[in-house]
């Protein structure tokens, strides 16, 4: 009788044993999701590269597990983004999604990561509503948003003498909330909004919104798109003479990527705010050398951003010695963001990642040294006047008092 108990005994522990060893060799699964294709394709592209990058100089694991990414195209749809997050956390045991361009997409998955509590870290969407009213203790708002957009480049726009402005704005919940934080600091500055257009994302003929913004005699078109539409407003801009005619354009989210498919021709002049530029020091450019090893292409802040979140989250993992995503959020705030894109960056209780950001023009053929030398400095800006103060974003669960 008691012969069979210790074998029972043996046979369990044995049993134990090897489910523990086989959860310890279990995948640890990270997800990046964007537009991989569509409109904002040629600015997603190298994001599972620079992702793959981080988890190499993690050493492939963390916490004992080999890490896993997994990639999917949300298409720039909020109902096909919540989707596919849902299946990640309930079937892939995903820990962390990250990327998440596009802001209805965005705020689709964060509500999906807050129902799980899951970690989702955005790199891609820039409504500043995600650390405002769609924070989340488990959510994160990494490379920039439209409040630093607005108070950048806005901002140096109207000390410019851009005090009249009208805007072609992108006709979904990004391009509102770029309107709107642009809209404050202009009025802010004693500046006037003369009226606005709202256009459907992946617009094609920009000719009837780029007419209303000529008839206006605005000082100012503000630009609140990206991505193709950003190409193709600028593009028929210049076809419109608009530029030539006195009125200026104001890029209020543009990458380097776009400038390289306008070429300097076209896009010399502008004014815009990017969180990276791959030519600003020596770690920039080496982390570039690197990178076109992969994929050789410029890469731009969405790049070099889901790099930075992931490099951070799965440090956090391994410095907490768990995944309990509230730990491990926890362990993020703590740690300071250092890294290429990067230096003593902080990420605050709603979620924020404050950071310098950079106000850059876009230099003309004549300043550009070689295909790649596309950006001159004009101001860096510390983090804590370029993003909006953590008690201005009524984030529901931080308490400010």
């Amino acid at each position: 009788m008691l012969n069979r108990l210790f074998a029972g005994l043996a046979a369990a522990g044995v049993a134990f044993g090897l489910a523990a060893a086989a959860q310890a060799q279990a995948p640890f699964r990270i997800g990046v999701m964007e537009g991989f294709t569509g409109v904002y394709g040629d600015l997603t592209a190298g994001e599972i590269e620079a992702i793959q990058m981080a988890i190499e100089d993690v050493g492939g694991k963390v916490l004992g597990r080999p890490i896993e990414l997994l990639s999917a195209d949300h298409q720039t749809k909020p109902d096909v983004g919540a989707a596919i997050a849902r299946k990640w956390f309930d079937v892939d045991d995903v820990k962390m999604i990250t990327g998440i361009g596009t802001s209805s997409v965005a705020l689709a998955v964060r509500k999906i990561a807050q129902e799980k509590g899951r970690i989702d870290i955005n790199s891609g969407a820039a409504s500043a509503d995600l650390t405002g009213p769609a924070c989340s203790p488990t959510g994160a708002h990494w490379t920039y948003d439209t409040y630093a957009l607005a108070k950048v480049t806005g901002g140096a726009v109207v000390k410019d003498g851009g005090d009249s402005w009208f805007f072609i704005t992108a006709d979904y919940a990004f391009g509102h909330a770029l309107e709107r934080d642009v809209t404050a600091v202009v009025q802010a500055s004693g500046g006037k909004v003369l009226g606005g257009v709202r256009a459907p994302l992946n617009t094609q003929d920009f000719s009837s919104f780029l007419l209303q913004a000529q008839a206006s005699k605005a000082k100012i078109i503000g630009l609140a798109n990206a991505g193709g539409d950003t190409i193709n407003s600028i593009k028929q801009a210049g076809e419109f003479g608009i530029v030539k005619s006195g009125q200026r354009l104001a890029g209020l989210l543009v990458f380097s990527t776009d400038v390289q498919a306008l070429t300097l021709q076209v896009a010399q002049g502008l004014v815009l705010t990017e969180a990276f530029y791959w030519d600003l020091n020596d770690e920039t450019r080496a982390w570039t050398a690197r990178f076109r090893k992969k994929k050789d292409k410029l890469p731009s802040m969405l790049t070099i951003g889901v790099y930075s979140a992931t490099l951070h989250y799965l440090k956090a993992v391994q410095a907490a010695g768990t995944d309990d995503p509230k730990v491990v959020m926890e362990k993020m705030r703590a740690m300071p963001v250092n890294d290429a894109m990067t230096k003593n960056g902080k990420l605050r209780e709603d979620g924020r990642l404050v950071r310098d950001m950079y106000l850059f023009q876009v230099k003309s053929p004549a300043e550009s040294k070689h295909k790649d030398d596309i950006y001159k400095l004009l101001a860096t800006v510390p983090g804590d006047q370029a993003f909006r103060p953590m008690a201005d974003g009524k984030c529901p669960f931080v308490k400010t008092n």
